[in-house]
């Protein structure tokens, strides 16, 4: 998740817009990129629909959704499922009996599309100024995680707990699993989880939310679909929806279940959010993912030279899980048809840059329902290094 933080210097490789906003000035050259990029990514509706949170969620002709503009995506082959797809799969994402599943704002696109939000000209605008901020985003990000390396892994799965920490317009702070492989500017890497990201969504509420690269977020990867490479298969949830229901320290806990996973035929990474695959990455986007060979699970932050934000929960690990943010039934896969397996207590390794301010605990095996679990968080603040 270290490398994960640095997705935020590039939402897009692609220069934007035309006007100023928060002091930048936007050239009338980047004006034209920007409705160039804007044609690509939106594509024409089959229906539109306005949600209550002020933003349009397009039901797009599943076939020519964005993703298959992208240039590795050309000759792509549509999978409208995994091989090796069962329900099974699914359900064996626990949530907990004491816990309540929060259900998302859905909606429900015509047979044959897919939902998709709309990318605004000022989604743009807010990837230019994170670019422009990309030192500055990369020197204050800080990540509290359990992770396992050294192997062959094809999958990863967790059940997290959802809050919604305070974050200024400069901030951000999330809870994910990922995939990776490869080293310095070779990281490929898929993410997936909740976030609070006030610069990207211009308010202060939780989001489910995915990322990926190929280059360490160097030149490729972004967002949900702000850019070509997530293909949509789910006719109702999707990336970039805002989550209504949040935990509350010492009172009620949501939960969501989310994993990434193989298929041993087309070698596409697929996700799985509350219980539902909603879609994959091809595997033509990636040069170094045939496997993972690290797996991983917690939270992070970033703040734009403000004082960290809180994360998770804003509490230190205390093994009070109506307390800590969490993640539960942790596992991985060591090959592509296999069964989750936990991380042991010895095996697994954390890692957690600032202390003074965050922390992570790895409990390894309790007692259903909590399986291999973790807690991490804490108040931010001035952390330095």
């Amino acid at each position: 998740m270290s490398n994960m933080i640095f997705f935020l210097v590039m939402l897009f490789s692609t220069t934007v817009t035309s006007h100023s906003v928060d002091g930048n000035d936007i050239t009338l050259k980047e004006e034209f990129e920007l409705e160039r990029h804007l044609k690509l990514i939106n594509k024409p509706p089959i229906r539109s629909i306005e949600t209550e949170f002020g933003y349009i969620v397009d039901c797009v002709d599943i076939k020519k959704q964005p993703a298959f503009d992208h240039p590795l995506l050309k000759n792509h082959k549509l999978q409208m499922r995994p091989s090796f797809y069962s329900k099974n799969e699914e359900k064996n994402l626990n949530i907990s009996s004491i816990k309540t599943r929060f259900r998302p704002d859905i909606v429900d696109c015509p047979k044959g599309s897919v939902p998709i939000r709309r990318t605004t000209k000022e989604d743009l605008i807010c990837a230019k100024i994170l670019l422009n901020n990309s030192t500055l985003v990369k020197r204050e990000a800080h990540t509290a995680e359990v992770y396992v390396r050294g192997g062959h892994y094809y999958g990863v799965r967790g059940t997290t707990s959802v809050y919604k920490p305070e974050c200024s317009i400069n901030q951000a702070s999330m809870s994910n699993a990922y995939v990776r492989n490869g080293e310095g500017g070779a990281v490929n890497e898929i993410s997936v989880g909740w976030h609070v990201f006030p610069h990207l969504y211009g308010d202060d509420r939780s989001y489910i939310y995915a990322t990926w690269t190929s280059d360490d977020y160097v030149k490729t990867g972004c967002y949900n679909l702000q850019c070509q490479g997530f293909v949509q298969i789910h006719g109702k949830y999707y990336l970039g929806v805002p989550i209504r229901s949040v935990s509350v320290y010492g009172g009620e806990i949501y939960e969501m279940p989310v994993a990434i996973y193989q298929d041993a035929k087309s070698k596409n990474w697929w996700l799985s959010i509350l219980n539902e695959t909603i879609g994959y990455y091809p595997q033509e986007l990636f040069n170094n993912l045939k496997e993972a060979a690290q797996v991983g699970w917690g939270g992070a932050t970033i703040a734009m030279g403000d004082p960290s934000p809180k994360m998770g929960s804003g509490y230190f690990p205390d093994k009070n899980f109506a307390h800590a943010c969490y993640f539960l039934n942790i596992g991985y896969k060591n090959a592509t048809n296999s069964q989750y397996y936990g991380p042991s207590y010895y095996a697994a390794r954390v890692f957690n840059d600032v202390p003074k301010c965050f922390g992570v605990e790895y409990y390894g095996r309790q007692p259903n329902p909590y399986g291999y679990c973790l807690q991490f968080g804490g108040p931010g603040g001035k952390c330095g290094y």
